[in-house]
C-alpha cells in the first residue's frame, strides 16, 4: 500500500485489470452485434471517471455515458474525441456547451431539438441526440404514442440534427412489467421505423437486464453497476469482481479497562480489559456514520469490529482478539471480501441501503491508487 499525493494513510486501491476483465465479459455476454455503453457517472461510481474511462476504452466501450454536463465536460477535457452520451436532462441555457464539445445528448422534446440544431448550425457541425422514451419509470421521457411521434416526426426534418439513438429504462419491478415496457418501446420504435427512421443504436438494458433479460439486448445495452462488481441480478449470472480495496492504517493503541468508554458519548464501553485501535477514517471519507456497532475491518485477516461513535475524520475498532497488532499495521475497510474485510453488498445490508450507494459515497479525500494497468 503506498500514497503519493494526500500524506495520509487512508487510501482507495483499484485494480484496473478487474475492471477491464469485468467489461470483456459483458461484452462476450452480449456478442459481437451489440455496442456496450459503459456508464461511468458519479465518478464512475466511486472509481474516478477520467482514469477508468481510458481503461473501459481499451476495453472497447462504444461509448461513455454520464449523467450531466459537468461529467461529460470532465470527460471532454481529457479525451476530445471519444463518443461521451449525457444520459440526463441538460438545461436550455447550456445546450450551447453539448455542440461546442461533441457531446450526445438525450432529448424528449421538439423545443430541445431546435436548439441543439441552431446552435449545430451556427457552428457547422452535426448535433447528435438520442431520444428518451418513457416506457413506465416516469422519469424522463415522453410516453410512446401519436402525439411523440409527430413531435419526433418534426424533429428529423430539423438542420444539422442527427437522431443517433432512441431508448429507455426499466422500472425492473417484476417479469411482467419488464416485457410490458420492453414491448412498449419496441412496438414504438417498429413504428418510427416504418416511419423512414433508423437508429443506429437502441437500448433499454441496464446492468441487471444485461444479464437477466438476454432478449432486451438490442443493439446497445448499458451496463453501470455490472462493471465495477456489483452482483444485481436475479435471474441470470455473470462473474464479475469488485475492483475496489478501500484501505488504512493503524495510527494508535489503547488498552481500557472494564468501564471505559470511548468516542463521543460512550455508547460503548469495555466489558474486560480491552485493546482498540484507531483508524484515520471517518464518514466523511466513505463508509457511512450509521455503521457504526455494525460493521467491522480486516486487521491480519481478522474481524477488528467498529465499535463507538464513528467520527468525521477517524474511528476506533476492537482488536482485543487480534494477536500483535502495532501502529502502522494494514487495516481493509471494503473489499471484494476475499482478505476477510467487508464487501460493498454486506455494508449496504448494516446501513439499510444498496450496493451502489457505497461505492459513489466513497469519499473524494481518499485518493484513488490505481493497479495492474492492463495496457502496461
Amino acid at each position: 500500500m503506498k500514497t503519493t499525493g494526500t500524506y495520509r494513510d487512508t487510501i482507495i486501491e483499484i485494480d484496473l485489470q478487474k475492471l477491464y476483465d469485468n467489461f470483456l465479459k459483458i461484452r462476450e455476454m452480449n456478442g459481437p452485434d451489440v455496442s456496450v455503453m459503459a456508464v461511468v457517472k458519479a465518478d464512475a461510481y466511486g472509481h474516478g471517471a477520467v482514469r477508468i474511462a481510458r481503461t473501459l476504452m481499451d476495453a472497447g466501450a462504444a461509448y461513455l455515458a454520464v449523467a450531466t454536463l459537468s461529467e461529460a465536460m470532465e470527460l471532454r477535457s481529457v479525451y476530445p474525441d471519444y463518443p461521451v452520451f449525457i444520459l440526463g436532462h441538460t438545461p436550455d441555457q447550456y445546450l450551447h456547451y453539448v455542440i461546442e464539445n461533441h457531446i450526445t445528448q438525450t432529448i424528449f422534446s421538439y423545443d430541445q431539438a431546435r436548439l441543439l440544431s441552431r446552435y449545430a448550425e451556427k457552428q457547422n457541425t452535426i448535433a447528435k441526440v438520442h431520444l428518451k422514451v418513457d416506457t413506465g419509470l416516469h422519469r424522463l421521457g415522453q410516453v410512446p404514442g401519436e402525439a411523440y411521434r409527430k413531435e419526433i416526426l418534426r424533429m428529423t426534418k430539423l438542420p444539422n440534427l442527427e437522431i443517433e439513438g432512441i431508448f429507455s429504462h426499466l422500472a425492473l419491478t417484476n417479469r411482467e412489467e419488464n416485457e410490458k415496457q420492453f414491448h412498449s418501446f419496441t412496438d414504438f420504435v417498429r413504428t418510427l421505423e416504418r416511419d423512414g427512421l433508423s437508429f443506429q443504436y437502441k437500448h433499454i438494458s441496464d446492468s441487471i437486464a444485461c444479464v437477466d433479460y438476454p432478449e432486451y439486448r438490442l443493439n446497445m445495452v448499458r451496463p453501470g453497476s455490472l462493471i465495477y462488481g456489483m452482483h444485481s441480478f436475479h435471474l441470470g449470472y455473470l462473474p464479475v469482481v469488485p475492483a475496489v480495496r478501500f484501505l488504512t492504517r493503524v495510527s494508535e493503541l489503547h488498552r481500557l479497562q472494564p468501564g471505559e468508554g470511548v468516542s463521543y458519548d460512550y455508547v460503548w464501553r469495555a466489558q474486560r480489559p480491552s485493546i482498540v485501535a484507531t483508524l484515520p477514517f471517518g464518514y466523511v471519507d466513505g463508509l457511512f456514520r450509521s455503521i457504526q456497532g455494525k460493521g467491522y475491518v480486516s486487521i491480519h485477516g481478522e474481524k477488528a469490529p467498529l465499535i463507538g461513535v464513528m467520527c468525521m475524520d477517524q474511528c476506533i475498532v476492537d482488536v482485543t482478539d487480534i494477536p500483535d497488532v502495532a501502529p502502522g499495521d494494514l487495516a481493509i475497510i471494503l473489499s471484494d471480501g476475499s482478505d476477510g474485510a467487508m464487501t460493498a453488498e454486506e455494508a449496504s445490508k448494516l446501513t439499510g441501503t444498496i450496493k451502489n450507494d457505497i461505492l459513489v459515497s466513497l469519499g473524494t479525500r481518499p485518493e484513488r491508487i490505481y493497479i495492474n494497468d492492463p495496457s502496461e
